[in-house]
């Protein structure tokens, strides 16, 4: 099995740091991971059509056409995208196509980096899921645009006890789900603001195992 992790844009998130956490729990299931620090690599059509798993850690910044189209092309084609917070879901905002094959878009996190609340488990028979306790997270809380036939494993509600309160409050907003795109599978967690926070259990259980099961690993 191949992954390759792509990362850069926004320091903030700690993109390097972040796709070497990845890239650890990823050969520790006995993934060949390659990383790249150039969107240049999604132009290699070829490279991209050898791998199971794409693994983008790339907040905001900007893609052109052409490495966009390799991209789409390949998970079209069957191979698996999978990541977390703004690494893969604030990422090209001006790239509505490569939105709708993530299945969202962030849009605020009310509160800023300091929101404790809860991650709860809606779909616990999930290979991804099951096993897995819901728990507690302080860090931003992701308020989000998501397709409604995204496949939602977690959530988490809106407002918060004495937190952050947002227009038209009390949703369960989701934080991990599942969807396909042509015959690609995909994953998305919205947790992991700093690599610290994805660290931390079980959340990096959650996203390992969501990434496995991007790349057609686990059914």
């Amino acid at each position: 099995m191949k992954a390759l992790i792509v990362w850069g844009g926004w320091d903030g998130h700690e993109p390097e740091s972040v796709a070497q956490l990845l890239a650890s729990a990823l050969r520790g299931e006995g993934f060949d991971v390659a990383l790249s620090d150039s969107l240049d690599v999604f132009r290699d059509r070829g490279l991209l059509a050898g791998l199971s798993l794409i693994v983008p850690v790339w907040s905001m910044g900007t893609i052109e056409d052409d490495q966009l189209a390799g991209l789409l092309a390949a998970v079209e084609g069957g191979v698996g995208i999978g990541g977390c917070h703004g690494g893969m879901c604030d990422s090209f905002r001006q790239a509505t196509d490569y939105q709708f094959m993530t299945g969202g878009q962030w849009v605020a996190h009310p509160g800023g980096d300091d929101v404790e609340y809860a991650v709860r488990f809606v779909d616990r028979e999930h290979v991804i899921t099951r096993g897995l306790d819901d728990f507690p997270v302080r860090s931003e809380q992701y308020y989000m645009h998501v397709d409604p036939a995204n496949h939602v494993l977690a959530v988490t509600r809106f407002p918060v006890a004495d937190g952050p309160h947002v227009p038209n409050g009390d949703v369960d907003m989701p934080v991990a789900w599942t969807r396909r795109h042509g015959r690609g599978r995909v994953f998305y967690c919205s947790l992991g603001h700093r690599r610290s926070v994805l660290e931390q259990e079980p959340a990096l259980e959650l996203c390992t195992r969501g990434l496995v099961w991007a790349s057609g690993s686990a059914s």
